[in-house]
């Protein structure tokens, strides 16, 4: 019996600031803005919002890259909504380097997948 538990991560807006990171704020501008023209319609206007708010924050100097460990720590804490012991033990796996990973950001979300495998007797 095969026991797959799936989690759905980011959404298409969400990366902007990190596309900006490192780029003069005019240019990522036009380029993440041009990148909004192939998110659907009911998407856009809110790409564009994030797009906007991602340049002032360049501007401003407030972007920064954090070091893996901080990316490890938001990865777990998303963990943290799971009551369940299962079901955050299952999120901690997914979250783990053994998770296959497909998808992508500005398709709508990566998934992660982790599968356990039982013999059943």
């Amino acid at each position: 019996m095969l026991s797959s538990r799936f989690s759905l991560l980011a959404s298409a807006t969400l990366p902007l600031a990190v596309l900006l990171y490192g780029v003069p704020a005019h240019a990522a501008t036009a380029n993440a803005a041009a990148s909004c023209a192939s998110v659907p319609a009911e998407s856009r206007a809110a790409c564009v919002r994030e797009v906007g708010a991602a340049a002032q924050a360049a501007r401003a100097g407030q972007l920064t890259s954090d070091d893996a460990a901080t990316y490890e720590r938001n990865a777990l804490a998303r963990c943290s909504v799971f009551k369940n012991p299962q079901d955050k033990s299952d999120c901690i796996k997914r979250m783990g380097p053994r998770a296959s990973l497909s998808g992508s950001v500005e398709g709508g979300g990566i998934l992660r997948q982790e599968t356990d495998t039982y013999i059943v007797k």
